[in-house]
């Protein structure tokens, strides 16, 4: 099968760091959110939404679409960001983002944003939403698959667990999931918290077809979503093993930036570091 060619994986990388940088624009002008969860989830949806994903800006409700659904709500500026690059709405939107009446509240809001599938941010239900989306698709013919992304601290609601079990018992292999495993919630590590154990052997023991990879590498992360959608009979899982805060020295595995915003000096900090990543890759074409 052919590989993804050297300039395509480039032009995602640049995306991405360009995302980052909308990421911490929007978190420092709201003056709160959750910019760690938010940059440890970059990759992957620069790698649905600029390559792997079917679907049209255009036509946010065309049934053929292929469906993206933020489990994690509290990453919705990385969504956002993503969305407005993808062409479902104005860039020039991102600055408004947590203003009364905004389209872009706190948490995703499926009926105030174009492309937002699901309403989240009350952990623990993207995957429930998503086995009712791909049995809709299933009954009714449709060849749209259906992506979902939690946070691993995420996974200790007992609903996740439901969920796991309905779409390995319905062998609902037009579901691929993802946990952003950068092993940090708002409590502290996620061992600490509550012990996930082996999320491979755990997800597998359910029923799920598992691939684990670094969740920051596009090109790894496209083969698994490509291997995921190419799976049959089962689910699928992929482990992204990720950094909090990825992108953001200061924030990198800081448990601190899970729900603060940057403040004006650590802003300009950020973004330096960022406009450097950018000219790096930029000099590297």
């Amino acid at each position: 099968m052919k590989d993804y060619d050297d300039k395509a994986i480039h032009e995602l990388d640049l995306t991405a760091v360009k995302i980052r940088k909308h990421v911490i624009e929007m978190l420092f002008r709201a003056e709160s959110g959750h910019p760690g969860g938010s940059l440890s989830a970059v990759d992957a949806l620069v790698a649905l939404y600029f390559n792997h994903m079917n679907y049209n800006p255009k036509k946010p409700c065309d049934p053929e679409r292929d469906r993206f659904i933020l489990s994690k709500g509290h990453a919705a500026p990385a969504l956002y960001a993503v969305l407005a690059e993808s062409g479902f709405f104005d860039v020039k939107k991102l600055k408004k983002i947590r203003e009364i009446n905004c389209m872009l509240q706190g948490h995703p809001a499926c009926l105030y944003t174009p492309g937002v599938e699901a309403s989240t941010g009350s952990l623990g239900h993207g995957l429930s939403f998503a086995n009712g989306v791909a049995l809709a698709g299933r009954l009714d013919k449709k060849d749209y698959n259906v992506y979902v992304m939690m946070g691993d601290g995420e996974t200790g609601e007992g609903q996740i667990w439901e969920a796991a079990a309905v779409a390995a018992h319905y062998r609902l292999d037009n579901i691929t999931a993802m946990i952003d495993r950068n092993f940090l919630q708002i409590d502290g590590n996620t061992e600490d918290v509550l012990r996930l154990e082996s999320v491979r052997d755990r997800w597998s023991s359910f029923g799920w077809y598992v691939i684990e990879i670094n969740g920051h590498d596009i090109r790894e992360i496209l083969r698994a979503l490509r291997d995921a959608d190419a799976h049959q009979k089962q689910p699928s899982m992929i482990i992204l093993h990720t950094i909090k805060g990825k992108g953001v020295s200061f924030m990198e595995n800081n448990v601190d930036f899970h729900g603060v915003p940057p403040n004006e000096m650590e802003y300009k900090l950020a973004m330096e570091e960022l406009d450097l990543a950018q000219k790096k890759l930029e000099v590297a074409v």
